[in-house]
């Protein structure tokens, strides 16, 4: 019997090898891994073991390519893995493109635009059936170029730049002034804001959501008290440390996001203020700070679940298997998550 390639070479086996242990041709052996009803029990038996005793695993990417199929992959791209919104998105867009036969592949760009630059070319390179991306900036010339090169993209948290592409967003306005209005409400009229790069998009109109909830008080919004640029809650206890430290400070902060609720949270308590707090994105154990909280709530299951399906109604549009279409490509989608307030303590 031939020695297997595996151990000839240290090599994976591959479909020749299976036919040769099994004493069959390698058309056989792929009918037999394609489950194919005509052959022999006999043969079928034959060539599964010898599969299985070399280990045998079929290139599923390289059949799919040969089909006309795509890889089965798609690509999701964020900023911050740390932050807990990712991996709820990650699990609602796996949830839906898995039911469909497809794998995500995540990737990490550490809010740093060469990094994501690199990782969609390298999807794209890679042959993906689509992209799921939350821009790290406003530049989003690349992610163009591989809807231009014919890779369905989906966008979620940001709005596309300079191209058409489907969206799923969160009402990221209306969340933050209804959060600001309702600390504006219990008496407070210096609040401090603590939000992301003002690149980013989430936080540029959470932060005009805060200065409308003043303007809608008869108030103007103190730029002294806005702090932009903290994506880690250490930059962010930083940040509100210093806003504490101001001789007339904040009695309220407002947050843009999980990650700068956590370091504001740090930095009163490091202080022993009774400073009120008001965030966007609920998280674990925020009912267990021990300290006024409201959050700005939204369901980021369902907006990965969302980003989700509208990826993969693009991906059987491009495979023709979509016929709702009537002239050309269907019109992209903008999609906005609604949101709600909760309260934590007292």
């Amino acid at each position: 019997m031939p020695e297997p390639r595996e151990s000839r070479a240290g090599q994976p086996p591959t479909l020749r090898d299976v036919a040769e242990r099994a004493e069959v041709s390698a058309m056989t052996a792929s009918r037999v891994l394609r489950n194919d009803p005509r052959v022999l029990p006999a043969t079928r038996d034959r060539v599964r073991a010898a599969a299985a005793a070399l280990g045998y695993r079929p290139n599923e990417v390289a059949r799919s390519l040969r089909l006309g199929r795509g890889t089965g992959l798609v690509g999701l791209v964020v900023t911050n893995l740390a932050n807990p919104f990712y991996s709820r998105l990650a699990l609602g867009v796996d949830s839906v493109v898995a039911a469909d036969g497809l794998k995500t592949v995540i990737g990490n760009t550490g809010q740093d635009l060469d990094g994501e630059r690199d990782l969609v070319a390298d999807l794209v390179a890679r042959r993906v059936d689509g992209i799921i991306a939350v821009p790290a900036g406003s530049d989003h010339r690349h992610l163009a170029a591989a809807a231009d090169g014919g890779v369905p993209v989906v966008l979620a948290s940001r709005p596309p730049e300079g191209f058409d592409a489907d969206c799923v967003l969160v009402d990221d306005f209306g969340g933050a002034r209804e959060a600001t209005a309702r600390l504006l409400s219990r008496g407070h009229r210096r609040i401090g804001f603590l939000g992301s790069p003002p690149a980013v998009h989430t936080g540029t109109e959470r932060l005009r959501g805060y200065t409308a909830a003043h303007a809608d008080a008869g108030l103007p919004a103190d730029a002294s008290l806005v702090r932009q640029g903290q994506t880690e809650p250490a930059a962010a206890e930083h940040a509100a440390t210093q806003l504490l430290a101001l001789p007339d400070p904040p009695t309220a902060l407002f947050c843009s996001n999980n990650r700068n609720t956590i370091g504001a949270f740090r930095a009163v308590r490091a202080t022993g203020t009774d400073t009120a707090l008001a965030g966007f994105d609920d998280f674990e154990l925020a009912d267990a700070l021990g300290l006024p909280l409201t959050l700005v709530d939204y369901d980021s299951d369902e907006l990965g679940r969302t980003a989700g399906r509208l990826l993969v109604e693009r991906i059987r549009e491009r495979r023709g298997e979509d016929e709702r279409q009537t002239e050309g490509v269907a019109a992209y989608r903008r999609v906005v998550m609604p949101t709600g307030l909760v309260e934590y303590g007292s």
